[in-house]
């Protein structure tokens, strides 16, 4: 195995940058996700590695020097946090439009307003739908395997797509833990150079960019729609190398914790699911039937793995890190993709959202107690009296 460190999912990731190789990185500061690029930078500057460093004047600048250097054959590596996210919105389609497997850490933080520096999910979530493999890391020592898996996931010729490594803002990106940082060798035996398909070329000229006649657009997003479903495949072999070669053992889509005989199971993603998992640990002392269900692969959403995992328990508490303001059903995002999920099993399932830790706020042990409180009610009554609660306000 590689070297035990104590650091934090900023260095972790920018240890897992060096580690995949890449060839241009492109930054702008906003907290947390930064501390990246000062990692990058300092590496770069001591002669650690050896990259093309662009300080771009903007988030949108950013994307689109990360755009140009892939559609040229780069590998490369970006990110942002925040409003940062949003601003750079345009350029988004367009890269998973070319195929081209650029990738984004997302250390997260709530959007303006309140603009606090804590994590939120929104940012992240609102760029959902770009055609971009996505999902979060919830330790230091993820942060850095989610980065090199998400090479390897994108960059395959059936998926072919960028990626958005997410990590929460300050209890991911600051906060350190034990992390071993791989062998290089190691990496090469998972992660090979990186070849797209097509590229710029002075020798072979083509026209890569987002204008097309209309009659394109339809074969262009089927083909999108493709790349992501091949990707699920590709997780999964992904997953299976990663654990063999390195030691780990991850689940690629959702990961059970004290779930064999629980009635009610809180689910979730990202960094918070750590003190779900120490509240139901502490209530299965207590004799209380409870679990946790934390998701690992937001796009593509795993719908069959969600509902294998979820259809056996009597009620799900679903926690949303983010604000969906006037969503079906009044909680958010995740709330809505396992109602869908579930959709077949009826009223077998109970379901209840929880929408906590917004604008940087921990989700406190406190809070977690409640949400199980209240779905244990549920349990013994059958009756779902409200579809969400916004936490701490209605709960």
């Amino acid at each position: 195995m590689g070297k035990k460190r104590l650091i934090t999912g900023v260095v972790a990731t920018a240890e897992a940058v060096r580690l995949a190789d890449v060839d241009v990185i492109s930054s702008y500061p906003i907290r947390p996700y930064t501390g990246i690029m000062s990692e990058l930078a300092r590496m770069i500057a001591d002669g650690e590695f050896d990259a093309e460093f662009v300080h771009a004047e903007g988030e949108h600048a950013q994307l689109s020097v990360v755009y140009g250097a892939s559609a040229a054959g780069a590998r490369t590596f970006t990110g942002s946090a925040g409003v940062g996210v949003t601003y750079a919105m345009e350029v988004y389609s367009p890269i998973s439009g070319e195929r081209l497997p650029v990738q984004m850490a997302i250390a997260d933080r709530t959007l303006d307003p309140p603009g606090d520096f804590g994590s939120e999910h929104t940012d992240a979530e609102v760029c959902r739908d770009q055609c971009w493999i996505q999902g979060w890391a919830a330790t230091p020592q993820e942060a850095l395997d989610l980065t090199l898996l998400y090479y390897r996931i994108g960059e395959d010729a059936n998926v072919l797509l960028p990626q958005y490594a997410c990590q929460d803002g300050y209890f991911v990106s600051h906060i350190t833990g034990e992390v071993d940082v791989p062998e290089r060798a190691q990496v090469r035996e998972f992660l090979p150079p990186y070849k797209n398909k097509h590229k710029l070329d002075i020798y072979d000229p083509q026209i890569i960019g987002a204008q097309i006649e209309p009659n394109m657009g339809p074969p262009l997003q089927y083909q999108r729609v493709l790349a992501m479903r091949n990707a699920k495949k590709v997780i999964k072999d992904a997953y299976t190398d990663y654990n063999r070669i390195f030691g780990r053992n991850y689940s690629p889509f959702v990961e059970e914790y004290m779930t064999g005989d629980a009635d009610v199971v809180i689910f979730l993603q990202g960094a918070h699911s750590q003190t779900a998992i120490d509240v139901a640990k502490r209530l299965r002392n207590h004799g209380e039937k409870v679990g946790v269900v934390r998701l690992r692969t937001y796009r593509p959403f795993p719908t069959e793995e969600v509902r294998d995992a979820l259809s056996k328990f009597k009620v799900v508490g679903v926690v949303d890190n983010s604000a969906n303001f006037g969503i079906a059903g009044g909680g958010g995002d995740l709330l809505t993709e396992v109602r869908t999920a579930l959709y077949d099993e009826g009223d077998k399932v109970k379901t209840v959202g929880f929408v906590a830790g917004l604008g940087g706020e921990a989700i406190t042990r406190d809070e977690f107690y409640r949400m199980f409180d209240k779905l244990q009610d549920v349990a013994k009554t059958g009756k779902v009296s409200q579809n969400a609660y916004w936490v701490p306000f209605e709960l």
